[in-house]
């Protein structure tokens, strides 16, 4: 593990920063920092861990300001928040016992899945639209199942929730934004509560993380509630792909090592 000095720690929140602002709008924003602490010389499992406290502050953060601007359904909202806290520490707890190169394999697949959608789809816009699924199933299915995910590997989570609630539950794009970032949270929290018991955590760098990334948040939310689709949409679309680039050159993803056996 690295000394922890003032300017690791600035350019750590810096990279915050950031990522909190991307992750507001498109998810994402821990294919940012998770590498960046990484870089910094901290072991994959702190890496992780510290890098928690910073994305359940940026989600809660962003959460709060769409709440304040009332664009979070609070009714059908929390039982499934509630499903997603228990979806996300579930997958904390199986972190060690669950085979992550299956995800890392799937994760690019339904990253560039969920980009082409929403760039060739020709009708996202704001009209709630008829629901696919209904709130309870809903609630019991995809949502425990993707913040299970995020328990476990994490990686293009928001822009999973989102489209689930775009394609499924008929939403429109910039309420979707909104709901997936209440369920990104409690699936967040979900997991830093495992991981605080862990004691794996670097308090200095987690903290200042935290603050940087409330920042970017609130940055990020205020822009996609001004600029709309006219911002979600390209910004996701960038952020799904280089989300599944970032994956697909990770020398250990299955897919990489496929590929490279078969056209090297």
């Amino acid at each position: 593990m690295p000394e922890v000095d003032l300017v690791l720690i600035l350019m750590l929140a810096c990279v915050a920063l950031l990522a909190g602002f991307f992750d507001a709008i498109a998810g994402g924003g821990g294919l940012i920092t998770l590498p960046a602490l990484m870089i910094a010389g901290i072991d994959p499992v702190t890496a992780i861990a510290t890098n928690k406290v910073q994305a359940a502050s940026a989600s809660v953060s962003a959460t709060a300001a769409f709440a304040k601007k009332g664009m979070i359904e609070w009714r059908s909202g929390l039982p499934m928040a509630l499903t997603a806290f228990i979806g996300g520490a579930a997958g904390a707890l199986a972190l060690s016992s669950v085979p992550k190169g299956w995800l890392q394999a799937l994760a690019p697949v339904l990253l560039i899945l969920v980009a082409a959608y929403f760039a060739f789809s020709p009708k996202l816009d704001n009209e709630q639209r008829r629901a696919r699924f209904s709130a309870s199933i809903f609630c019991i299915t995809l949502v425990p199942l993707i913040a299970f995910y995020d328990g476990v590997f994490g990686p293009g989570t928001g822009s999973f929730f989102m489209v689930a609630f775009v394609v499924l539950m008929g939403q429109g794009l910039l309420r979707a934004v909104s709901n997936s970032k209440l369920l990104n949270a409690s699936s967040n929290l979900g997991a830093l509560v495992v991981f605080s018991m862990t004691g794996a955590i670097i308090v200095p760098i987690a903290l200042a993380m935290a603050v940087a990334a409330v920042v970017g948040a609130q940055l990020g939310a205020r822009c996609a509630l001004r600029y709309g689709q006219r911002l979600i949409k390209p910004l996701l679309v960038s952020v799904c792909c280089l989300m599944a680039g970032k994956l697909l050159i990770t020398p250990d993803n299955p897919l990489n090592q496929f590929l490279r056996h078969y056209f090297s």
